[in-house]
């Protein structure tokens, strides 16, 4: 069921105080140094759509001053990008021009449209309706951030946020989605203060290869068909899964997390689904993830730029397909024990081992249609947003579709939370999708589960 939004025309939210932002033109802008982890994602576009069922007195207002007053703390996000006069260096300059601002209505209850709260499965039609984009990508000179916010009949409301990658990482927007929540209601305490500035956090620097090459892999590719599903792995498969693991190690005391279970099952159930019954067990079918690591660079609290590397796990079809889950969870396992030995690596100027060395064709095979990038969800801070009527009931996600496949994983909804863990991917083509959710189906019929999906 589509239910009818109407959309106001954007305006330009702008700082409440222009102490930190001045005015464009008049005086000469502070300039925000942007590190070549920022540099990699330029132009990328990431959207957090955020569904609160407690009512808020006129949430679209409150919340357009709660986001003007947090940008007096958080010049950057009301500036612009800006360039050296060769075009070399890349940063934000803090003009205060301002956060782009729709308001919206829907013409029906939150809880007339069953697909909304009860953890049905998301349609993509829906994040049309509900947040603003960039088209095709983000441009530099773009705001940094859209919002939009929705009020519908009942009180409730929804609140999208579309932002430059280059900008933040997940934990930085949803940092900064806190403290405006916390200034709409009047709160004056800040989640942590605010840090934009590279000197706060001790990141490798990327090579000029390195960052090449992951900006090639965030372009938008067209052509691939990949089809939009949002399903949800059982939590009895989660569950059995770690207990099986767990039961396995019992002598070393390993054990298997959330995370590593649910990936391996969306890893080896689409790598057997698009290879086939006849393959080539050699071929490469690299998983990559992003890790958090504010911890392991040291980060000062507050940082909210990019501070999440790419890890990724070389595997083979073979390798993936032709494994047990466990053998899966130990791969994924490997590649997240060698964050520390990566940022070593990356320390010495390089990336992903010989990433930054390959070339287009090189790159299109190795991370190719074989290759999934999984971004979870799981701890970033979305969930824990609040302008007044209590933290989310649903947080939904969407990302640019770019060379790789992928997944945005563990999206957090109150209805569903017992039931299993949500996924959203385009990881798939449309003649690989049924196989797909056969090789799922087949896995949760071992415990009586059901498999919630959608196209």
């Amino acid at each position: 069921m589509r239910f009818a939004v109407s959309k106001s025309p954007p305006v330009m939210v702008r700082p409440s105080s222009t102490e930190l932002a001045p005015a464009p033109g008049k005086t000469k802008h502070a300039q925000v140094q942007l590190s070549s982890w920022d540099r990699s994602y330029v132009g990328f576009q990431v959207t957090a759509l955020l569904l609160f069922d407690g009512p808020v007195n006129q949430p679209v207002e409150a919340v357009k001053k709660g986001l003007s007053r947090a940008l007096v703390h958080y010049a950057p996000i009301a500036g612009r990008l800006a360039t050296d006069d060769e075009e070399i260096s890349l940063s934000i300059a803090c003009t205060g021009e301002g956060v782009l601002f729709v308001a919206a209505t829907a013409d029906c209850a939150m809880a007339d449209h069953g697909g909304l709260l009860d953890g049905a499965p998301f349609s993509a039609g829906l994040l049309d309706d509900l947040a603003v984009y960039y088209h095709p990508a983000a441009r530099r000179t773009d705001p940094l951030l859209l919002m939009q916010v929705t009020e519908f009949a009942c009180g409730g409301f929804a609140v999208g946020v579309t932002w430059n990658h280059t900008l933040a990482d997940g934990d930085g927007m949803a940092q900064f989605l806190q403290e405006v929540g916390n200034l709409t209601r009047a709160d004056e305490t800040a989640v942590s203060p605010p840090l934009r500035d590279g000197g706060a956090v001790s990141l490798p620097l990327l090579s000029p290869p390195v960052v090449a090459a992951k900006q090639w892999l965030m372009l938008i590719r067209g052509g691939m068909g990949l089809a939009y599903m949002d399903i949800t792995i059982p939590a009895t498969l989660i569950n059995r899964i770690k207990s099986e693991y767990k039961a396995a190690h019992a002598g070393d005391g390993g054990y298997c997390t959330t995370f590593e279970a649910g990936v391996a099952v969306l890893w080896r159930c689409r790598t057997r689904a698009i290879v086939g019954d006849n393959y080539d067990p050699s071929t490469p079918a690299p998983l990559a993830f992003f890790v958090n690591v504010r911890k392991h660079v040291r980060a000062v609290a507050g940082f909210y730029g990019n501070c999440a590397v790419a890890q990724v796990a070389f595997a083979t079809a073979g390798e993936v397909a032709g494994s047990d889950i466990a053998g899966v969870i130990d791969l994924i396992k490997g590649a997240k024990d060698g964050v520390p030995d990566l940022l070593n690596v990356m320390h010495g100027g390089r990336g992903v081992e010989g990433v930054g060395e390959m070339g287009e064709e090189e790159m299109a095979a190795v991370f190719g249609y074989n290759a999934l990038m999984v971004t979870s969800w799981r701890n970033i801070a979305f969930d824990r947003v609040d302008f007044g009527g209590g933290v989310p009931a649903r947080v939904v996600g969407r990302w640019q579709q770019s060379t790789i496949p992928g997944c945005m994983a563990f999206l957090s909804c109150r209805a569903t939370a017992d039931a299993g863990e949500r996924m959203l991917t385009q990881c798939v083509r449309e003649e690989h999708a049924a196989a797909f959710l056969d090789e799922l189906h087949m896995l949760a019929a071992a415990d009586a589960s059901v498999l919630s999906v959608s196209a």
